[in-house]
């Protein structure tokens, strides 16, 4: 069909590829949310402005409802969360997270995960790890930031700013909710990079080219599982690597 074809064919696949990561994070940061409170936004405000900043994304309606319903299996107990740790590939910490009703299948896929790209699952590595609410954004400066969290009586561990203009934001993971809150109380239209609990690593690992694109695939297995919800690592990766 020609050239024109493959390049108009490319671009659409990159462009839907973006849009199922962009997605993914509404879906994750939604069910965050609703789990973190009551499932609905009428009851839930900290749900109710994700849904709207979601929205405002352009987010589908479906994503969503689908965010939010599975949210209420957890509080009903039809699904739980499973947690798996071990050393990926170059000897990367990981722990990944899955939200199941089903242990069997999901541990088999963990562990095959683990195993296809050269690492074992089982060894704990949690102490490696510190769990803490990150937050990085533009539009507000530190002294704006500061003043906000001050005036909700809020603290922080760490703020800073980094060469590109984004502000940098490290909290207790009990107070995330409650900052957020408070920035978009100053700016409404306020858009975050991140804002979530995060397992933060104490120290991270560099991979040479050939752990870099096994640790690649590691991440694309465990994003072909339904079940699959989050992977914590301390990889040091290249700013050009996309983990979605």
């Amino acid at each position: 069909m020609g050239r024109a074809h493959e390049v108009r064919a490319a671009s659409m696949a990159k462009t839907a590829a973006m849009k199922s990561a962009k997605y993914a994070r509404w879906n994750k940061e939604i069910f965050a949310a609703a789990k973190a409170g009551v499932p609905d936004p009428e009851m839930n405000q900290g749900l109710k402005n994700v849904i709207a900043r979601a929205k405002k994304d352009q987010c589908p309606a479906d994503v969503i409802k689908r965010a939010i319903e599975k949210a209420k299996g957890v509080t009903s107990g039809a699904t739980k969360e499973k947690v798996y740790e071990g050393y990926g590939p170059g000897q990367v910490a990981v722990i990944v997270e899955f939200l199941t009703d089903n242990d069997n299948r999901t541990y088999t896929e963990a562990r095959t995960a683990f195993n296809k790209t050269g690492g074992t699952i089982g060894t704990s590595v949690s102490y490696l790890f510190n769990r803490k609410a990150v937050f990085s954004y533009e539009g507000l400066s530190e002294d704006e930031t500061m003043e906000a969290l001050m005036e909700a009586g809020l603290d922080f561990e760490e703020l800073s700013t980094d060469e590109d203009g984004f502000v940098h934001i490290t909290a207790a993971p009990t107070d995330c909710e409650a900052i957020k809150e408070a920035l978009l109380a100053v700016k409404p239209e306020l858009e975050f990079e991140q804002a979530e609990v995060d397992m933060v690593p104490s120290t991270r690992v560099d991979l040479d080219e050939d752990h870099l694109e096994k640790f690649r695939r590691f991440l694309e297995i465990l994003q072909e599982y339904d079940d699959f919800e989050n992977v914590y690592h301390n990889a040091n990766l290249p700013d050009d690597f996309d983990e979605e």
